[in-house]
């Protein structure tokens, strides 16, 4: 099965790879600044970190529900790690702060292109089922039509305040595509009480590989006592560990005798990464009343090739005893971030006014070789000596590549009314409009010379096309809580929403004869309503149990169809519903914290890429169950010291077989989700003089076996099997006066853990190998900081 989705993230109908096939074959809430939780005349509230709270024994405080709130009071289960946290195990992208969240799961081999899960919810599809927001702005494609399931937002987390961690169903107050949760970036607002300053610089090693290095710096900026500025901004390097060995002569199945594709790349370290950005904040507390924020955030991710590794397609075993490709052509990875928000807070008394506008875009540039070529004329064609056939260059170096531009435009306006802190009964309701354009937009293959590289000026584009797409939602929420006792509560709240889209797509080009293909005038539109129920209630003080009841959805949309085409011309938004109930406990002047839940989700009608009478579409099909618990177990046994524990147990599989082409069968279970998976961290801090503190700490993860996606299977039929996997992190340092210093080791033993089944079709690449990503290999490296 050639899943071209995977390999060259491309999103394109099986109408049009049949139709390049035959063709080649023929010619051969409710306070002020909810998200940043910052009171007029800069009274700190959530903006402190986690981290501080926890250590101390405090309130953790979240906006989970879109009001600022104590997390022991929020009746769902809800995952906090502080900014403090992230900078001490020096985590900066999904990757690394993966260990810290029960139930999160992570999919992808290069920086950027990765899917995100929740509670085992996956099935491989297009489109996301985690919704993903920087403090109000929600971020990514809503539609099918995007490759929005595997371009998650990973953002840089320096200058963090915490990431936020809601499991899902969050259909009610965050709406569509967050069937598994919302992942939240919360960060630090501006503070027009004092000012503070901060760098650091970091170097550090990776097994395999080379030298890395990255800056970070912050500045807070009280303008007067109503006005402040906040600016972070960071670049890092991380080193490559990856070689490319280049690769034996591949025969030509067009002429076995005469023609051969010599392999052009070897190098060192090919994987390099470069990441840079930063964000900026301007927060005006006009009146007692009255607050606004205004947010700019910039980010560039750049990978010089994937973080993949060739291996033996069955085994799954590294096939040349390192970490190699066997590379024609480099294939490059540029993606871009914008994020731009307006936030109004406005207290009447009587309710808090909340409005949210922002715009922002998402672009992800990339090459792909197609050397060896996959689904346009068979697997395993090299497509050079077709291309020579088309022109006549009696060139046997003749590859191709593909240029492929992904991008989101994306419009957001929430409005919304909540009522102030009420000990009988507090109420939210609001409104919100999204308008999204997103495009892959070009999908170019390019005749290019496969030694060099370099596009071959005399030959056009051997395929050109586009696929865009546009989306808007209109929703209405409310959401409440009657205190029925002084220990039981009961919130109930629900979201209607109706969404309208539509798609064209165009492909003409010389591997298609010339053929011009094209579809336009494709529409939908849906309407979906969403609720939750969930009753809470307090043993003492300290300890409360909860059932929370909830439905969630990712919209359906237009199909990419030829006309007359014997497919449903739309398909539909998939539901789940899902049943949770937990326990919250505090013990002992809380140094000894509990959370946790069980829980059963019912997915119907999911979406699933499929193959209906030779024309590919999204359909639904299928249903799915998972069920299973999570806990977070967190000591402060004495002064100093912080121990945390967590774990998520997670069975979830196929409860109907899928279409045959997807390859799922009954009884199957859902892509890359571990039935076990285990963090545990632990943290001592303490003074060697008045002046000097030390600290230690250590990081363990696991995860046990998974299986890829359902048409990853071995000879005897059997789902291939990834084995488990376990990493250790250390880390030690000094802080004194303005001054910290740190070393660091992340993956201590150099597990090479697999994140993901890249490919393992014949003749997508050299010599009929596999490809898997892994984790990041054994990092040591040391950090100097200061602040003012």
């Amino acid at each position: 099965m050639t899943r071209l989705g995977s390999r060259i993230t491309l999103f394109a109908s099986a109408a049009f790879i049949s139709t390049v096939a035959s063709t080649a074959a023929s010619a051969q809430d409710a306070q002020p600044s909810t998200s940043e939780a910052v009171v007029s005349q800069g009274t700190e509230t959530a903006q402190s970190t986690a981290d501080q709270q926890n250590a101390s024994g405090g309130e953790i405080v979240v906006t989970a529900q879109k009001r600022v709130e104590a997390l022991s009071d929020v009746a769902q289960s809800v995952s906090v790690v502080g900014g403090d946290t992230l900078e001490r195990q020096q985590a900066d992208n999904l990757q690394d702060y993966l260990a810290l969240v029960p139930g999160l799961s992570l999919t992808g081999e290069t920086r950027g292109v990765s899917r995100i899960s929740l509670r085992g919810i996956n099935t491989g599809g297009v489109a996301s089922t985690v919704g993903v927001y920087v403090d109000e702005v929600p971020f990514g494609s809503s539609s099918g039509l995007a490759n929005g399931a595997i371009l998650a937002g990973d953002f840089d987390t320096f200058d963090v305040a915490r990431i936020e961690v809601l499991r899902g169903p969050q259909g009610t107050l965050y709406g569509a595509s967050s069937l598994g949760g919302v992942l939240k970036f919360v960060t630090n607002a501006p503070n027009p009480n004092k000012f503070e300053a901060r760098a650091q610089v970091s170097l550090e090693d990776v097994a395999h590989g080379g030298l890395g290095y990255s800056g970070t710096g912050m500045v807070n900026v009280p303008l007067n006592d109503k006005i402040a500025f906040r600016a972070s901004g960071f670049y890092r390097k991380d080193a490559g560990y990856i070689d490319s060995i280049g690769n034996n002569p591949v025969t030509s199945l067009i002429d076995p005798a005469d023609v051969i594709i010599p392999g052009s790349r070897v190098d060192k370290n090919i994987n390099e990464l470069k990441s840079y950005g930063g964000r900026a904040s301007l927060l005006f507390n006009a009146t007692d009343d009255l607050s606004i924020r205004l947010s700019a955030l910039v980010q560039n991710t750049n990978s010089d090739n994937s973080d993949y590794v060739e291996v033996d397609p069955v085994t799954l075993d590294q096939r040349y005893g390192g970490l190699v490709q066997s590379r024609y052509l480099n294939e490059p990875t540029k993606i871009k971030y914008r994020v731009y928000s307006g936030v109004l807070d406005y207290d009447f008394g009587f309710a808090n006014l909340t409005s949210s506008t922002s715009y922002g875009k998402f672009s992800e540039n990339l090459h792909r070789d197609l050397t060896l070529n996959t689904g346009l004329t068979g697997p395993g064609t090299p497509l050079g000596p077709l291309v020579d056939l088309l022109y006549g260059t009696g060139d046997p170096r003749l590859s191709a590549l593909l240029e492929q531009v992904t991008s989101t435009k994306k419009f957001v306006q929430e409005l919304r009314l909540a009522s102030p802190d009420n000990d009988k009964f507090e109420w939210l309701v609001g409104a919100f409009y999204t308008n999204e354009d997103s495009g892959i937009n070009p999908q170019n293959y390019v005749a290019v010379d496969a030694i060099s590289g370099e596009p071959m000026s005399s030959i056009p584009l051997l395929v050109e096309g586009f696929l865009n797409s546009k989306f808007k939602e209109y929703a209405a929420f409310a959401n409440g809580t009657l205190h029925v006792t002084p220990k039981f509560d009961l919130t109930l709240g629900g979201r209607w929403s109706h969404n309208k889209q539509s798609a064209e797509q165009f492909f003409t080009g010389d591997l298609l004869g010339g053929a011009v293909i094209e579809f336009s005038g494709l529409k939908s539109d849906e309407s979906v309503f969403t609720y939750s129920v969930a009753p809470r209630y307090e043993i003492t003080e300290n300890t409360s149990v909860y059932a929370r009841v909830a439905s969630g959805y990712r919209p359906g949309g237009p199909n990419v169809l030829q006309p007359g085409a014997d497919a449903p011309a739309t398909y539909d938004s998939d539901r789940l519903i899902s049943y949770e109930a937990g326990l919250k406990a505090d013990w002992f002047n809380r140094r000894l914290s509990l959370d946790f839940s069980a829980f059963y989700l019912d997915w119907k009608d999911i979406q699933l890429f499929a193959v209906i009478n030779d024309f590919g579409v999204n359909a639904n099909g299928g249903t799915a169950v998972s069920k299973g618990f999570e806990f977070t177990l967190t000591g402060r046994p004495i002064a100093g010291l912080s121990l945390s524990l967590n774990g998520a147990y997670t069975d979830a599989h196929l409860t109907k077989k899928t279409d045959p082409l997807i390859g799922g069968l009954k009884g199957d279970p859902l892509p890359y989700i571990p039935d076990w998976s285990f963090g545990f961290n632990a943290d001592y801090e303490w003074p060697i003089t008045d002046t000097l503190n030390a600290f230690v700490g250590t990081s363990i993860s696991y995860v046990s076996d998974r299986t890829p996606d359902f048409g990853d299977r071995a000879p005897d039929g059997e789902l291939l099997h990834l084995d488990s996997y376990e990493t250790f992190d250390l880390r030690a340092g000094v802080e004194t006066g303005r001054w910290i210093v740190q070393a660091y080791v992340r993956n201590l033993f150099d597990s090479q853990g697999i994140t993901s089944v890249t490919s393992i079709d014949p003749g997508t690449f050299a010599n009929d190998a596999g490809a898997i990503g892994i984790i990041r290999p054994r990092t040591v490296g040391l950090s100097v900081g200061t602040r003012f």
